[in-house]
Formats: C-alpha cells, sequence, structure tokens
C-alpha cells in the first residue's frame, strides 16, 4: 500500500526562540535530514508542511506546501494541507503518514506497524507511548480530507481532541535506544536544552 509521508514542519518554535528549529544541527545535519532519512524508506512519497518562504527548505528537493487554511492554526491545519495535497497530486493514495519535524528517533518501522494495525481495525491511527498519545504522529485516511476541513473551518485547532472525537485507534511503541539510553520514541526538540540533550545522545552512541 502506498503510504505518504508528511513532515509537519509548520511550528513558530516560540521555545526554541523563533525560526525553524528543523534547521538547526543536530549530530552534524539539520534535524529535519534525520527525520526524513528515517522515513524516506517507510513511504512512497515525502512532502514537507511548512508556512512562509518554501526557498528555505530548497536543499531538501521535495515539495513545500504551506497551509490552506490562514492564521498559523497549528499542526492540524498541516495535515489538512497534506490531505489536499494528496488529493491532487496522488489520487490513488489512500493514506498519509504525519510526523512532526523535530522528532528525530521515531521508530523505523513506524508505518509497517500502522499498516499492520490498519488491516485489523480501518480507521485513524494515532501514535502512543508510556508517555502517552502523539496525535501529531499519525496515520490518516486521505478521505477524513472534507471532515477536517469543516472542523478548521469552525475554529478546531487541538490534534487530540479532533482524533479522539473521530474514533482514532492508539498504536502503542515501545521505548527506543539511542545512545546507550532507553528514550521515548517520540522524543521531540522544542527547547534548547532538548536540542542538547538529543545531540549528546547521538555523540554517545554506536557507530
Amino acid at each position: 500500500m502506498r503510504v505518504v509521508g508528511v513532515i509537519l514542519a509548520g511550528g513558530r518554535s516560540s521555545r526554541m526562540g523563533g525560526g525553524d528549529k528543523c534547521l538547526l544541527p543536530l549530530g552534524g545535519r539539520p534535524v529535519l535530514a534525520s527525520v526524513l532519512a528515517r522515513l524516506k524508506p517507510q513511504v512512497s512519497d515525502l512532502i514537507i508542511n511548512a508556512n512562509g518562504d518554501a526557498s528555505r527548505f530548497a536543499d531538501f528537493g521535495l515539495p513545500v506546501i504551506a497551509d490552506t487554511v490562514g492564521g498559523l492554526a497549528g499542526p492540524l491545519a498541516g495535515v489538512h494541507a497534506g490531505l489536499k495535497w494528496v488529493k491532487a497530486n496522488a489520487p490513488g493514495v489512500g493514506y498519509i503518514v504525519t510526523v512532526a519535524s523535530d522528532t528525530p528517533f521515531f521508530p523505523s518501522d513506524l508505518v509497517h506497524r500502522f499498516l499492520a494495525e490498519l488491516k485489523e481495525h480501518p480507521a485513524l491511527l494515532v501514535a502512543t507511548s508510556e508517555e502517552g498519545v502523539h496525535p501529531v504522529v499519525g496515520l490518516w485516511p486521505v478521505a477524513m480530507a472534507p471532515q477536517l476541513e469543516e472542523s478548521l473551518a469552525q475554529g478546531m485547532r487541538k490534534v487530540g481532541a479532533w482524533t479522539k472525537q473521530h474514533g482514532a485507534r492508539e498504536v502503542f511503541f515501545a521505548s527506543v535506544r539511542v545512545g546507550g539510553r532507553h528514550v521515548d520514541p517520540f522524543f521531540n526538540i522544542n527547547r534548547p536544552e532538548e536540542l542538547a540533550e538529543a545531540n549528546a545522545l547521538l555523540q554517545t552512541a554506536s557507530p
């Protein structure tokens, strides 16, 4: 089954001091490069959701799509943009998988696990771990685009609230080992100290 990967990079990065945190260095390359390298083998196509000047992502050679909902409506608007892109550009694809651009350690079998669950329980799927539910990481049916568009028009902005309302099924992922430590698979880089921690983990990892 073809699945399009959508990297959600449209956040304001306020806790990092602004700018694109996914372009900050991690292990000698941008955080986004690590995220793309991890997701690329798992999907048929990749796109980046980001607002503003798309040229800042030119080095990655991927389509960059902006939110179609104004006002920086958050990751839910990014999911919607991804669904609309697929409907227009990949009509044979029924699902997208979304991953935040600041989660460099998500599982290398993320999509495989989602698709295995989909066979048993056809539904919107979201990731969960010992840290809780991560609704930004999910497998979304393209057919849900009209429902999501209607909700956004009505002012819905919370990803977790929307997925819960629409019967999302949770798929559990255990911790991953990075640099001799077990960390949450959806460890995300929001603050400078978390970027420093991620770099420290990679420096102690085995080659």
